[in-house]
C-alpha cells in the first residue's frame, strides 16, 4: 500500500499520529519507519517533523531501523524476571545467534525487550508480532520458532 493511501485512511487530526505510524510501519516489509514516513506523517497532519520524530523514538513499539519479518518481544518486567525471563532471553539469543536489538542474518527475526506484556499470569512471556506466548521454558522454546520459519 502506498504511503498516501495509508495516510488517507485517517482524519487529518494529530490525535491519529500513533495509529498512522503503526500503519506505516506495518506496511513496510522491513517493519520500520523510514525518514520519508516521518516526513509524510508530519506533512499530512500539519505538525513538525521533530514532533513526529519525538513520538517515533519515545515508544519502543516503533523502530527507525530495518527489522525482521517477525518481531520477538520478550517481557522483562519484574514478574517475568522472577520467572527467569533472563534465561529465556539468553536462550533465544543462542538459538537465533543475535543479541537484543539485532536481526538475524536471514532477516526473519528481530529480538527486542519489552517492559511489560500484561501476561503476568503466564510469565515468562513474549510476543512474536501479534501472537502472545506464555509459560515459556528452555525446553519448549526451540519449538516455538520452528512454526515461524
Amino acid at each position: 500500500m502506498e504511503k498516501i493511501e495509508v495516510l488517507k485512511q485517517f482524519e487529518k487530526n494529530k490525535d491519529n499520529l500513533i495509529n498512522i505510524l503503526h500503519t506505516l510501519q506495518n506496511n513496510n516489509p522491513q517493519n520500520y519507519l523510514d525518514q520519508d514516513d516521518l516526513k509524510e506523517a508530519a506533512n499530512y497532519l500539519n505538525i513538525t517533523y521533530s514532533h513526529v520524530y519525538g513520538v517515533a523514538t519515545y515508544y519502543t513499539m516503533f523502530s527507525l531501523k530495518p527489522r525482521g519479518k517477525y518481531i520477538i518481544r520478550v517481557c522483562n518486567s519484574p514478574v517475568c524476571n522472577m520467572e527467569k525471563s533472563s534465561e529465556i532471553i539468553h536462550e533465544i539469543s543462542n538459538i537465533l545467534s543475535v543479541k537484543t536489538g539485532e536481526t538475524t542474518a536471514d532477516k526473519l527475526f528481530t529480538l527486542e525487550l519489552s517492559e511489560c506484556l500484561g501476561q503476568c499470569d503466564t510469565a515468562p512471556g513474549m510476543m512474536i508480532n501479534e501472537d502472545v506466548i506464555g509459560n515459556l521454558d528452555l525446553v519448549n522454546l526451540k519449538s516455538v520458532f520452528e512454526k515461524y520459519k
